[in-house]
């Protein structure tokens, strides 16, 4: 498992015990964190192999993970489950994310400075053995998946029309749901 997916010793586990019922029902494990704060809370992306999920699937996933984690209980404090996809600026935690995104702009960071920096945003250009190839100024390089340890995608115009003509294309209409009623009260100043 790569430390894309789950970072921290508890995140390995916790996906340990997550990722063959996640697979099992049908979607793939994009990423876990559990986060501390005030209220912990177990951050889950999954989705379908092809890409996509939905709020049914969340649930869905939800539920099931809700019960084994209930029985193994591998976190001792209260925390809430929190199952999403993964979102339009998503992080890219799989080499396979990296090819699947080809053309669309990233931002990566790796662990040991290379040339000077550990910050490098740009197009991708897929992979190659086991880099991820992105074009910067400079010119297009690789870097080796394992020296990652954060991608994710850059929310620009091209990707928000992308997924929305996906969403359309995937018979999403507009129509299909009430219009948003708004009080048109004009508000009255009180003295």
């Amino acid at each position: 498992m790569s430390d894309l997916i789950a970072k921290t010793a508890i995140d390995k586990r916790l996906a340990e015990i997550v990722e063959p019922l996640i697979e099992g029902l049908g979607y793939e494990l994009v990423r876990i964190r559990l986060m501390s704060g005030k209220h912990a809370t177990l951050q889950i992306m999954a989705e379908k192999p092809e890409g996509g999920i939905e709020v049914d699937d969340c649930a869905a996933i939800s539920n099931a993970i809700s019960a084994v984690l209930d029985v193994e209980d591998p976190i001792e404090d209260e925390y809430a489950l929190e199952v999403s996809s993964p979102g339009i600026d998503r992080p890219l935690t799989r080499l396979k994310d990296f090819d699947t995104w080809v053309d669309y702009e990233a931002k990566l960071e790796t662990s040991e400075l290379i040339d000077g920096r550990k910050r490098f945003k740009g197009k991708l250009c897929g992979t190659e053995a086991n880099e991820v190839l992105i074009e910067i100024p400079e010119g297009t390089i690789g870097l080796k998946f394992e020296w990652l340890t954060e991608a994710k995608l850059v929310l620009t115009d091209e990707l928000i029309a992308e997924m929305l003509k996906a969403r359309k294309d995937a018979g999403f209409n507009e129509g299909d749901f009430d219009e948003i009623e708004t009080d048109e009260t004009p508000n009255e100043d009180v003295t």
